[in-house]
Formats: structure tokens, C-alpha cells, sequence
């Protein structure tokens, strides 16, 4: 699990090393323009729509380390290339090998938290998990940042190939992961038929339907907004300038790193549905606060510390969700479908995080108030879906401390182990 946790790390760091600077690389330094740059963004993300359909079959037959081993091949190629690349087609071609490579990792590496944790810890891990991915992400960007010098091209292909040895060392690195035996994967490869039939079988499951239209919703309202409708709202109505866009995602970051551990003590204990329906109270209240810092009548300083307040609050909402939704997921899934499961999770993520810019960015430009005000109702929208999934929720899967809790009361097996331990 240790070794897992740090190829969380250490993927989250190589996205966050690149991806940034991916528009002003393809239009500035290459000289390809800003429409080129954006068909590379375009790419980069239209490879994880394509390939995450596949990426759960795939993991379901072959196991998740053998995909993630071949994901992290291919975004070390696609990297290495696009360092290299100076024409349109190549460039393309190399965003779309990073891009897929990227995508897959993290189901991948989410199945294997799966099949590595227990009932009584897997909150934790993915708490874990998202923590690291944060902190790789910053840590990635900081550095990355410093690396590059728009006026040298060396810069880049430096930091591409850098990127590639990243990945590269995270394959050394996983390939010495000796994963439980699971010998339900082959009996389920063997029995589930073509990939239409699993797909199939995941869609019939009403629960897991509610549970990613709850996804796309949640991930809509928050991710779909931090770096195109919310950072376009401060600009144009709140004033604030592209600096006070650092320090907003710096304290979406910091708020993340500190209050982690903290609220995972008070989530684990609660309903999984409930915690959810309190973030999208809480990430409407954070709309709220953005609503003020734009459309208020404070001063420039109140709006800069309500902005960035905004940011903060999402914040608070993340580390709320990550002990809870991608477990929720996992205790939905049936034996030897985590991966299948959790591939279309992250597709559904994918599929926010495309259109929420697209639908975001032009509103908040264009008419700021209505933009807040559909986002408020839209994370109270979260609350009533989160609610009305626990009504479809077993105790186990919406509420597992409690059943734990009473297993250990009963001295069932929970029990036996605490006296083994001691």
C-alpha cells in the first residue's frame, strides 16, 4: 500500500510538472499557435474520454498493475515526444498518447487501493490518496515552474523528459508491487463475456446510475469550474488579478493539505450520503461567498479575501468527499468489477471536467449573476441527489463504521482481530 501511495505521489506530480505550461509551450514556444494549443487541451482530454471505456475491461481481465505498468509506458512516450515534437501532427499525436496514459492511471491505481485495503481502512487509504495527489500536484507545478523559460526551448524538452523519467521510474517502482492473489479476476474475465456485457451489467446496477449522476453533478459544480467559469468570474467580475488566482488555488491546496486528517475523523464515523449532501451545502455557501466577492459593494480587499474564501471552502468539500466517494464506489462494485466500476467513475469525472469549463467559462464572462446563482442551486442540487442515493444505500455500504461497530459488540470477527492484535 506504501508503495501504491507513492505512485499516487509521483503521478499526480507528473501531471502537475506539465500540464500547466501545455498552452504556452504548443502556442509560444513552438510558435503553433493558440489554436493549435487548444486542439492540443482538446486532445489531451478527448484520449481519456476514448480510452476510459476500455480501461475497466482491461483491468478486469488483466489486473490493475499490469494496466497501470502499461499506462505509465505509454505517458512516458507520449511526454518524451511531445519535448521533441515541433509540428502540429506530432504534437497532437504525443498529447494524445499523455493524455490516455494519464487518464488510465488513476483507475488503475484506485483498483489497486481496492484490492490492497479493507472495509475497516479503505477510507483512510483514499484519504491518503487524495492528499498525495494534491501534494504531488503542487509540488509538481512549483517545480515545473521554475524549470521553464519561455525564451529557451531546451527548458521544455528538459522538463518533458523529465516528466518521462518520472513515469519511467514509477514503472521500476510498481513493477516490485506484489499484489494479493485474485484469482476472482480470471473467474471473472472468464465469465463476464464481451465488454458490451459488462458495461451492461455496470448500467443495470440502478445504484451505481444514481451514484455517477451524483458524480457528474458534484464534479461539475467544483472541478468543471476552478480553472476556466470561477477563475473567469474573479477577472471579470470580482476584479481580482492573476496573481489572487495563484493564492486561491494555493489555499484550495493548503486547505486540502491541513484539514485532511482532521475531517477524516468526523467523516468515517458519519452516513456516507449525508457527508455528500453536507458538501454541496457547503460548496453552495462557498458560491455564496463568490457571489459577494463579485457582485458585493466591498471593498477591493473584501472581495480579494472572499475570492479567495471561495477557494478555500471547495477545498474543505474535497477532503470531505475523498474518504467517502471513491470507497462508496468500491463497496458498490460487485467482486472482480472494482476496476470496470472505477473506470466509469473516472469517465464520468472526465466527461464534467470537459463540458463544465465549456458551459461555465462563457456564463461567468458573460452574465456573472445568473453564473453564481446556477451554481448555488447546483450544489444544493447535490445535496437532494446525495440524500435520495442513501435511500437505495445498504447500512453497510452507506454507513460501515456502524456496522463495524456492532460487530465488534457482538465479538464477531471485527472483535477477534482487536484481541489478537492486543
Amino acid at each position: 500500500m506504501r508503495r501504491i501511495h507513492v505512485g499516487n505521489a509521483l503521478s499526480a506530480f507528473g501531471l502537475g510538472f506539465t500540464v500547466p505550461y501545455l498552452y504556452v509551450y504548443v502556442a509560444q514556444v513552438r510558435g503553433l499557435g493558440s489554436v493549435t494549443a487548444g486542439l492540443v487541451l482538446a486532445v489531451f482530454a478527448a484520449a481519456a474520454l476514448v480510452v476510459l471505456p476500455f480501461a475497466g475491461r482491461a483491468i478486469v481481465r488483466r489486473g490493475p498493475l499490469q494496466v497501470l505498468l502499461a499506462a505509465l509506458v505509454l505517458a512516458a512516450l507520449g511526454s518524451l515526444c511531445l519535448g521533441l515534437s515541433g509540428g502540429v501532427a506530432p504534437v497532437l499525436l504525443s498529447a494524445a498518447a499523455l493524455g490516455a496514459g494519464q487518464a488510465v492511471m488513476q483507475p488503475a491505481l484506485a483498483t489497486m487501493i481496492v484490492d490492497c485495503s479493507t472495509a475497516e481502512n479503505r477510507s483512510r487509504a483514499f484519504a491518503m490518496q487524495f492528499f498525495l495527489q494534491n501534494l504531488g500536484l503542487g509540488v509538481g507545478g512549483l517545480i515545473g515552474g521554475h524549470l521553464v523559460d519561455t525564451t529557451r526551448l531546451s527548458s521544455f524538452t528538459l522538463l518533458f523528459s523529465l516528466q518521462a523519467a518520472v513515469f519511467l521510474l514509477l514503472v521500476a517502482l510498481m513493477a516490485t508491487v506484489r499484489m494479493p492473489k485474485a484469482p476472482r479476476l480470471q473467474q471473472t474475465a472468464a465469465q463476464a463475456g464481451t465488454a458490451r456485457a459488462s458495461w451492461r451489467q455496470l448500467l443495470g446496477d440502478r445504484t451505481m446510475v444514481q451514484l455517477c449522476v451524483l458524480g457528474f453533478v458534484l464534479f461539475f459544480a467544483c472541478y468543471g469550474q476552478f480553472e476556466s467559469g470561477l477563475s473567469a468570474y474573479g477577472v471579470e467580475a470580482a476584479g481580482v488579478s492573476t496573481s489572487t488566482l495563484g493564492t486561491a488555488l494555493a489555499a484550495n491546496t493548503l486547505m486540502i493539505v491541513v484539514a485532511q486528517f482532521v475531517v477524516l475523523r468526523f467523516v468515517e464515523r458519519r452516513r456516507r450520503t449525508r457527508v455528500i449532501a453536507t458538501v454541496g451545502v457547503v460548496w453552495a455557501v462557498a458560491w455564496a461567498v463568490a457571489a459577494y466577492a463579485g457582485l458585493g459593494d466591498g471593498s477591493r480587499a473584501m472581495a480579494t479575501a472572499a475570492f479567495v474564501s471561495t477557494y478555500a471552502l471547495f477545498g474543505l468539500g474535497e477532503v470531505m468527499l475523498s474518504p467517502t466517494l471513491a470507497p462508496l464506489v468500491a463497496d458498490l462494485a460487485p467482486e472482480g468489477m472494482a476496476g470496470q466500476y472505477n473506470s466509469a467513475f473516472a469517465l464520468v469525472k472526465q466527461l464534467a471536467l470537459a463540458i463544465g469549463p465549456a458551459v461555465g467559462g462563457p456564463l461567468a464572462a458573460a452574465l456573472p449573476g445568473p453564473y453564481v446563482l446556477a451554481f448555488t442551486v447546483v450544489s444544493l442540487a447535490v445535496s437532494v441527489l446525495a440524500l435520495r442515493l442513501g435511500r437505495s444505500l445498504t447500512v453497510a455500504q452507506d454507513h460501515p463504521w456502524a456496522v463495524r461497530g456492532r460487530v465488534v459488540a457482538r465479538g464477531g470477527p471485527a472483535a477477534e482481530t482487536m484481541t489478537a492484535d492486543a
